[in-house]
């Protein structure tokens, strides 16, 4: 097998990449990255250890990509993954990254006739419907009612049969576009292409901030004891995200990659489902019990745009496919990252905190 990983220096990428590299000693693996993301240098030692070929190239770069060697796979992990990209008028890093990028990889893959897996997002699904769900006040989190008006919205969370009309952000807009071209080549060309619609991804490596990799940002900020606030939805943290710990991700890839012809054409929710879910407030208190850290937390009732309540993966479809479950629960996400902070503090601190400032 002859692997490429696309942001393979990014927190999913770099760690699809290390840990395929290990399961599958007999694969040339390559992973190409611009390197955009503050930390993503802290990958490539780990990347070089395990084996892993790096190319520092940009996926908004065509001409860089087709100099590549043929390959069998393509891992589509790169993006700009920011919910509050573009908000600030700067809208071409996000689409050239997310569209024109994809469709730069989806070229590649055709070139050489490989199989392509994308990595989506659960924001494809628009914000108002979302935000327009049913909920009730739990004293630590939000949850949705039994009872929606919405196809594809249950206690169980969000479906593949949630409506599409409507916005989204523009990440989620960009990785929606992602999706459309993928299905269109599969039909044309007879690719072999698999698109994860991903909720929270969480785990060590992941160089988290605010609008992006949340459980990994709330535990860099306890560790180091940074502020932190809950924004929105009246300050109280407890909106809801479900979360899946980068090593079950792994896993389900990994079928993937050695099972092409079952997975060819899948689009499914990739995610914990209610089961690994978490609001702020219950990460807050995790994060307090695992680094013996209490830091204050500023409430804010003003919403950010994009936010909703609760975002949960129903991941019916994805289960009907395959016996791969979740394995790991939310504590241990969050102890992982605990325990990668501190193993990598110095290296952390001047990445993320001092180059910050």
């Amino acid at each position: 097998m002859r692997l490429l990983i696309t942001g393979g220096a990014g927190f999913v990428g770099s760690n699809l990449a290390c840990q395929m590299a290990a399961k599958h000693p007999d694969w040339s693996i390559t992973a190409v990255d611009n390197l955009h993301r503050d930390g993503s240098k802290l990958n490539l030692p780990r990347i070089e250890r395990a084996g892993v070929r790096f190319v520092n190239a940009d996926v908004r770069d065509r001409e860089a990509l087709l100099e590549l060697e043929p390959f069998d796979a393509l891992l589509e992990c790169s993006a700009e993954p920011s919910v509050m990209a573009g908000i600030d008028g700067e809208t071409g890093y996000a689409f050239e990254s997310n569209v024109v990028g994809a469709y730069n990889c989806l070229e590649l893959a055709r070139r050489d006739g490989a199989q392509f897996i994308f990595l989506s997002t659960s924001r494809v699904y628009p914000v108002a419907a979302l935000a327009a769900l049913q909920t009730e006040e739990h004293p630590t989190r939000f949850a949705l009612s039994k009872l929606q008006q919405t196809a594809g919205a249950s206690e169980a969370g969000i479906s593949e049969a949630f409506p599409l009309d409507g916005a989204r952000t523009l990440y989620g807009a960009t990785k929606l576009s992602a999706e459309l071209l993928i299905a269109e080549y599969a039909e044309m060309f007879g690719m072999k292409t698999t698109i994860n619609r991903c909720g929270v991804i969480a785990g060590p490596w992941q160089m988290g901030k605010a609008d992006q990799g949340v459980f990994a940002y709330w535990m860099l900020a306890h560790h180091f004891k940074l502020p932190l606030g809950y924004i929105g939805f009246g300050g109280s943290g407890r909106q809801v995200r479900d979360l899946l710990h980068v090593d079950d991700l792994v896993e389900l890839v990994d079928d993937q990659l050695t099972r092409p012809d079952d997975w060819a054409g899948v689009c499914a929710n990739v995610g914990g489902g209610l089961e690994v879910s978490l609001s702020l407030l219950e990460a807050t208190e995790l994060c307090r019990e695992i680094t013996g850290n209490k830091i204050e937390v500023e409430q804010t009732a003003d919403e950010r745009p994009g936010d909703v309540p609760i975002y949960v993966s129903d991941c019916s479809k994805l289960f009907g496919l395959t016996d791969w479950r979740p394995r790991r629960d939310a504590r241990t996400a969050l102890e992982d990252i605990g325990r990668w902070i501190g193993e990598n503090e110095d290296d952390l601190r001047s990445a993320l905190i001092d180059g910050a400032n």
